[in-house]
């Protein structure tokens, strides 16, 4: 019994890798039997071995992407850790303002944005700092593999607990309005943010037109279960879509799988990234 229960973690751990990358150690097997219950119950099964019998019977995208989806690790909160923002703040946004006084542009990517707080952050803090930025065009893109979380983003509503973890009070008070038990983002703020699905790891990244580049990119905690070729994949394609003198954040035990693309300077108490000049033609 145990062994048959080691191959059905095993083809579980493959599927979720084909689908969405996502590299799981045997170590954390347990995660599927946590992680899975609910849809299990949605099935109308009671045990993994079901499932793991239903998909090697037939086909079932639905349920198979509904797996890696649910497998998807979604931790977040406001300003989470509140460093790189604090240096958007004082030294970054004020540099790419200047530079981009004729356009009166920015444009902010959010990969992997969960529920959204990362995108929402971005925007309070604009709102909250750069007052003459009002007539600019802020534009703020979340992405997201999970369709559950991406729709709870696109609603901007969260519970008290979500608020609590990170927000300064004067934030809650400015930029959210009470709603029942929860808090709801204001529309000023919400509008300059869009929220969709999307696989990072599909054959073409979500932005593929000629003007899609972006000033500044968050990719954190993003790819630590990824292989060092799906990492060094995705960068390529991160860097191809970042603006000469744009802005990459990594999670703070994260760095690029190919270096020699990349400047790492470290300020502020924290690490970002720009693309290497000699790199862009």
């Amino acid at each position: 019994m145990e062994q048959a229960a080691a191959i059905d973690y095993g083809y579980l751990r493959q599927l979720v890798f084909s689908l969405s990358h996502n590299v799981l150690d045997p170590s954390r097997d347990y995660l599927f039997d946590t992680r899975l219950t609910k849809l299990l119950r949605n099935q109308g099964m009671n045990h993994l071995n079901e499932l793991v019998r239903h998909l090697r019977a037939r086909k079932d995208s639905s349920l198979e992407f509904a797996i890696a989806e649910a497998m998807t690790i979604n931790e977040t909160s406001f300003f989470r850790d509140t460093r790189p923002f604090e240096l958007l703040r004082t030294e970054l946004l004020p540099k790419l303002i200047e530079g981009r006084r004729m356009q009166r542009r920015l444009r902010f990517w959010s990969a992997a944005c969960s529920t959204g707080q990362e995108g929402y952050s971005l925007a309070m803090l604009m709102h909250e700092h750069f007052p003459m930025l009002v007539n600019w065009e802020i534009r703020i893109e979340g992405t997201d593999l999970s369709s559950e979380v991406v729709q709870r983003a696109q609603a901007g509503r969260y519970h008290r607990i979500e608020i609590n973890r990170g927000l300064p009070a004067r934030f809650v008070v400015r930029y959210f309005d009470h709603v029942g038990e929860d808090w709801v983002i204001k529309p000023e703020v919400r509008r300059q943010c869009n929220f969709r699905q999307a696989n990072l790891c599909a054959p073409t990244l979500p932005f593929s037109r000629s003007t899609d580049t972006f000033d500044i990119i968050f990719l954190r905690n993003v790819m630590l279960y990824f292989s060092h070729e799906t990492r060094k994949t995705l960068l390529a394609g991160i860097h191809h879509l970042l603006a000469p003198d744009g802005i990459l954040f990594l999670g703070s035990s994260e760095q690029p799988a190919d270096p020699s693309i990349w400047n790492a300077i470290l300020a502020g108490g924290t690490c970002y990234f720009t693309p290497k000049k000699s790199s862009w033609k």
